[in-house]
């Protein structure tokens, strides 16, 4: 298999609709992360094993920036194609995605953390695997 890169990603389009989130790529498809995000105050672990995409969206929650975290699938071109972007981590790594929001492994988990009160949005995050889909969203802690 052929190395992967860190690849930027664009904004694309966002629909926040009843039971899930529906992202438009730029070439024109759309998925849909089943949902409700399940809230998540401080830092979340995703569960170990799972396909990690990170999603910033913009207040209103109509456009945003997604990221794979440490994806070995897809090739580069139709990441570009798509609008989506990527980031590779090392064991023991530690990446900033988006101003106020970071990723880091965890063993074979991934860490999302957002400071809130940096990000003018919503953040979400969805791990799933063949299995089983979980998809989250990081809040303010309400304490």
């Amino acid at each position: 298999m052929s190395a992967r890169n860190d690849v930027a990603p664009s904004t694309i389009g966002v629909d926040l609709v009843d039971g899930g989130i529906v992202v438009q790529y730029l070439d024109g498809r759309e998925v849909f992360y089943h949902g409700p995000p399940e809230p998540v105050e401080g830092p979340l672990t995703t569960p170990p094993g799972k396909e990690v995409h990170v999603l910033v969206t913009d207040p209103d929650g109509v456009e945003g920036v997604m990221t794979y975290v440490n994806d070995r699938n897809t090739h580069d071109d139709i990441l570009e194609s798509t609008g989506v972007g990527r980031v590779m981590l090392d064991r023991d790594d530690e990446e900033e995605l988006f101003p106020g929001v970071t990723v880091a492994t965890e063993a074979y988990s991934i860490r999302v953390d957002a400071d809130l009160s940096v990000v003018d949005g919503r953040v979400f995050v969805f791990a799933e695997d063949e299995m089983s889909e979980h998809a989250y969203e990081l809040v303010e802690n309400t304490e």
